[in-house]
């Protein structure tokens, strides 16, 4: 079912900066900042040459990463994402097999113009994930 890792995602509580640290420190190539207001997230993407980087900061105080930064200010991982080929059968097979599929279990529209979901972090072992489709 899993492709590969799309991406790792940070949240950050100052994009720029952060920003800033990938692309002046460590030499990387990062993308404009992209608001997602349906996520509650603007977003930076570090390109890598096997994944990517998604830096995470909120957009609104009603934001998910704004509950995350609360628990650690400092920042941290917040999610994977993986790719699979077809959203639905994913989420049916998941969700068949007891996995909780977060958000009413329909896809929304990430990032990269992509279906994905978000699967809950007590079923895997206190880790986040995020599927987008391929």
């Amino acid at each position: 079912m899993l492709g590969r890792v799309n991406h790792v995602a940070i949240a950050v509580p100052d994009l720029a900066a952060a920003t800033a640290s990938y692309r002046d420190t460590l030499g990387a190539r990062v993308s404009e900042p992209q608001a997602l207001p349906e996520h509650g997230v603007t977003v930076v993407f570090v390109e890598l040459p096997n994944t990517k980087i998604e830096l995470l900061e909120p957009l609104g105080a009603d934001s998910p990463i704004a509950a995350f930064l609360a628990k650690n200010p400092g920042g941290g991982m917040h999610h994977i994402c993986y790719e699979v080929e077809d959203i639905l059968a994913a989420r049916d097979q998941l969700a068949g097999g007891g996995a909780r599929v977060l958000g009413g279990g329909e896809p929304k529209i990430g990032a990269h113009g992509k279906p994905v979901l978000f699967l809950h972090p007590k079923d895997f072992y206190g880790t986040l994930i995020e599927l987008e489709q391929i």
